[in-house]
């Protein structure tokens, strides 16, 4: 059985060479690079499971070569490792298409959770199974697929904004809290991940945009309501 690979791109040495043994003590197979210039031909060549992404790198920074990744892959889960705690640079991250996000220093025990979590979640077969085409107003849900169709062409979602959707339309007309949706969807409603959350809620209001009967409502501080007139 073949193992999971670990794309990780990180320019300082030390810190290299504890992340990469301490996940390949862990059954992983680390791809490592150094260069933010050359990470892009290395990920083509590596065909990774998950990537793990320094932001601040040598010739190209960690979110250049994310959004790189997503024009690539739509659905390889992305990790960024950062000293920066802005809550700008936290949801440029996001919006580019991370997956979560480790501020330095961090544990290794922390990382490998998070890994693990991204992993399981992109790999659930069980949440992935759920149904088959959805209808959405305008628009048609291939649930399995991750794909959703307005009439004229298809958009492909990734894993997390097709679980999102699905979410919300399988609680339509409640009011589902943040909480539940982050301990669902991120596994902990840590800052960050509320952070990514808004930035996914904003993708999926932009996707159904075309049809005003369907409308994703901010129930402040308590979470969203999916309605579907």
């Amino acid at each position: 059985m073949s193992k999971t690979k670990v794309f990780y791109v990180e320019d300082e040495v030390f810190l290299a060479r504890i992340v990469k043994e301490s996940l390949e003590s862990r059954g992983f197979e680390v791809v490592m690079e150094s260069d933010g210039g050359k990470a892009i031909d290395a990920f083509k060549q590596a065909k990774p499971d998950i990537c793990v992404l320094d932001v601040m790198l040598p010739n190209k920074d960690g979110f250049a070569i994310a959004d790189e990744i997503r024009d690539l892959d739509e659905n390889i889960p992305i990790i960024f490792l950062t000293a920066k705690t802005q809550t700008e640079d936290v949801v440029k991250g996001f919006s580019l298409g991370g997956n979560d996000y480790v501020r330095k220093p961090f544990s290794m025990e922390e990382l490998i959770a998070r890994v693990q979590n991204l992993l399981r979640l992109k790999n659930d077969d069980t949440q992935k199974a759920h149904g088959g085409p959805v209808k959405l107003g305008k628009y048609t849900f291939q649930v399995n697929r991750q794909i959703l169709n307005n009439g004229k062409e298809d958009r492909k979602l990734s894993f997390r904004e097709s679980e999102l959707l699905k979410l919300l339309y399988e609680n339509r007309e409640k009011i589902i809290d943040r909480k539940d949706i982050l301990n669902l969807l991120w596994g902990n409603d840590s800052f960050f991940n509320s952070r990514n959350l808004d930035v996914y809620i904003t993708k999926v209001r932009s996707y159904l945009k075309e049809d005003p009967s369907l409308e994703i409502i901010t129930i402040k501080g308590i979470g969203y309501r999916f309605v579907v007139s």
